[in-house]
């Protein structure tokens, strides 16, 4: 029941917004909220059986589940620290907290069920949910551009989930058409001898991909995605970067699982060839910008690039992949939070206008530096050797040419990204220097992504690690 718990204290927690003394107190309402959730997913993973079916079979608690709800409830719960600090540091933001608190929790709340989903349009159902909460809180009043941005991902996200919705259809005729029961319960999916082969599934499994792909930023549906991140703010930029983002991979998971005994050549096909054209646009994209959160948004659109890649080649890449797909759910929420610090401060998101951070923010240019290497892959950070597993596998497997092409694009990556980043933090500051006072509410979650990023490279506890190899022998396929 406590997973259970997830969906439902959130949304309650959200219909309590409607009294006005809970409207007073928002952020405290949505820091207890978290709080509990986070407590109740880490108990949750530290829980070893599965539970085999929840509400009539439509949720179920894997392995996934529980990696996954981990990271997505503690990753909202720092975020939900620096939204307090942020409205108690800034007055002028507590017009529209109550607004904003509202709608998190009703993200936070389908972000799990989404997780939790044994059924694919009740997944569907989820993911959308996931984006009708996000979009109103990438809008800003007096900000065109961000509405222009909002209805932009909106769009973008629902004809991706409309593709996603089409394949699932296509699914079930196709299963339909082979003699089976169609079926979209994913415990009955994943328990059949062999999921047909025919035109149906066939058209089902390239579309289920790109819907998904175009949620997650890959080409060639990936045009929203910097557009969203730049002009969404800070904590909204981190809910979608480092929440949904793996909300919607899970999706793809769960896709992957059933799929990959079958289609294991239409799916290698698909994903290779959407991975390496992202790395390129994001490349190319990370060359051309020079501002702060667009870096970002396209280093995202690379990440989910390389994502692609690992899940294509399977096996044993897997591994390594989720080790990247953890590291870098943190790395975003550290990036995008202290992308916020640095704008407030600078009041600019121009990389060419900021230089000094060290010695103006100290602590922000701390957070830069160490986001960055752990963002190009260095050690001893989880996304090297993520990155390291996952290029073992393509020599491993034969694709030679990915990883030529996957070598040269990173290193243009690396040195596209450090030419506009290290200027940054140790360039001669452009002001006088000034220390602001900083408190523990805003040192405090950066700080605890910080140590998830160590952790996941240096020494992974034996719960998480036999998560991640439970989860990675799912995905490793025939």
């Amino acid at each position: 029941m406590s997973s259970i718990a997830l969906v439902l204290l959130p949304a309650l927690a959200s219909v309590a917004l409607l009294a006005r003394a809970a409207r007073e107190r928002a952020t405290l309402v949505l820091v207890g909220a978290s709080a509990i959730t986070t407590a109740l997913a880490i108990m949750g993973a530290a829980t070893p059986p599965d539970v085999p079916g929840l509400l009539g079979g439509f949720l179920r608690v894997d392995a996934t589940s529980r990696l996954f709800m981990t990271v997505v409830d503690s990753i909202f719960l720092g975020i939900s620290l620096y939204v307090m600090h942020r409205v108690y540091t800034t007055p002028a933001l507590r017009k529209d907290i109550a607004r904003f608190v509202w709608l998190a929790l009703l993200f936070l709340a389908a972000a799990n069920a989404a997780l939790l989903a044994n059924h694919l349009v009740l997944l569907w159902i989820a993911l959308e949910a996931t984006t009708l909460a996000a979009a109103p809180l990438i809008a800003r009043p007096g900000i065109p551009a961000s509405h222009r941005a909002s209805w932009r991902y909106l769009l973008f996200s629902s004809v991706g989930l409309g593709v996603l919705l089409v394949g699932f259809i296509c699914l079930g005729r196709g299963l339909e058409a082979g003699g089976q029961a169609p079926t979209f319960f994913l415990d009955r999916l994943l328990a059949l001898p062999a999921l047909p082969v025919n035109s149906w599934t066939k058209l089902g499994a390239a579309l289920a991909l790109l819907g998904l792909g175009t949620k997650l930023g890959l080409a060639p549906m990936y045009s929203w995605l910097p557009e969203a991140y730049d002009e969404a703010p800070p904590a909204v930029a981190a809910l979608l970067g480092a929440i949904q983002f793996n909300c919607v991979l899970v999706a793809l998971f769960r896709v992957v699982q059933v799929l990959r005994p079958t289609h294991a050549a239409l799916l290698a096909g698909e994903l290779l060839t959407m991975g390496i054209v992202s790395v390129v646009v994001s490349t190319v994209g990370i060359i051309a910008t020079r501002n702060l959160k667009r870096l970002i948004a396209y280093a995202s659109i690379n990440h989910a690039g390389v994502i692609a890649i690992g899940l294509g080649v399977g096996k044993s890449a897997s591994y390594g992949l989720l080790l990247y797909v953890l590291s870098n759910a943190f790395i975003k929420a550290l990036l995008f939070l202290t992308a916020g610090t640095i704008k407030a401060h600078y009041h600019t998101k121009d990389t060419r206008a900021i230089s000094g951070l060290i010695e103006d923010l100290p602590y922000s240019g701390g957070f830069l530096m160490v986001g960055t290497f752990a963002l190009l892959g260095f050690p001893p950070f989880g996304s090297f050797l993520g990155e390291l597993l996952i290029l073992s596998a393509l020599v491993g497997s034969g694709q030679m040419l990915v990883f030529a092409a996957f070598c040269v694009l990173i290193t243009m990556t690396f040195v596209a990204t450090g030419r506009a980043v290290f200027p940054m933090i140790w360039g001669e500051p452009t002001r006088q220097r000034s220390w602001p006072r900083q408190t523990l509410p805003v040192a405090l979650p950066k700080l605890g992504f910080l140590v998830a990023l160590v952790v996941l490279g240096v020494y992974i506890p034996p719960p998480i690690n036999a998560l991640l190899a439970q989860v990675a022998g799912c995905l490793e396929g025939p």
